[in-house]
């Protein structure tokens, strides 16, 4: 417990000292019911251990089924409206925020959920869906919706989610669609009709011209 105490604490710029981490936080709430509950789990005391989940989801606004598996130092930060599946697998030193969902894409038997590697950081609201892992290091950009592996040392960025950096270096994509600078239609069509008036006026002009010669 010492050790994600110190984590949150140098993760959280607003955490004022331990104690207040311990009593106030509900990501470590939420971690802590959830080491109970995996271990009812792995004991088999199924029915026991989603009681302990739920208790949490209650308490915390944060659902973790017990089957996950968590590495130590696991930092949540805010935390409300987190969902972890049942075989999804965090490893340590990992962050991930409000709204985040390690999912499955109901296509799957066995393993159908994520496995993150160590040190990852899942921004809010980001969507991780499949059995497939992201590697150590990496960063889910918030609202992103992951599909797919992710190597390591990457930023994934969209919906859904491709790799825009690796090692801090860019990575370019042949064909790649530019987010940023979209032409926007409706002024596209407007600026189409501005033309066809001009021309229309134009026309008008030199045909009075003509009358009155």
């Amino acid at each position: 417990m010492g050790e994600t105490l110190r984590a949150y604490q140098a993760r959280d710029p607003a955490a004022r000292s331990r104690l207040e981490i311990f009593l106030l936080y509900p990501g470590v709430h939420a971690t802590l019911y959830h080491r109970l509950a995996h271990c009812l789990y792995r004991h088999r005391l199924f029915f026991l251990a989603r009681l302990v989940s739920q208790w949490s989801r209650f308490w915390t606004g944060i659902e973790i089924h017990p089957g996950a598996k968590i590495g130590r130092r696991f930092v949540i930060d805010h935390g409300m409206g987190i969902v972890i599946g049942e075989t999804a697998e965090i490893g340590d030193d990992c962050l991930i925020y409000h709204g985040v969902t390690l999912g499955g894409t109901g296509k799957d038997q066995g393993k159908r959920h994520p496995t993150l590697g160590n040190n990852v950081m899942v921004s809010a609201g980001a969507k991780v869906l499949g059995p497939f892992k992201v590697g150590d290091n990496s960063r889910i950009a918030s609202n992103a919706v992951v599909l797919s592996e992710i190597p390591s040392d990457a930023t994934a960025v969209g919906v859904p989610a491709r790799v825009v950096r690796i090692a801090g270096e860019k990575v370019d994509y042949a064909g790649q669609v530019d987010q940023i600078h979209v032409t926007d239609p409706v002024q596209k069509e407007l600026q189409a009709l501005n033309s066809r008036l001009e021309w229309l006026e134009q026309l008008l002009d030199e045909q009075a011209r003509s009358q009155n010669l």
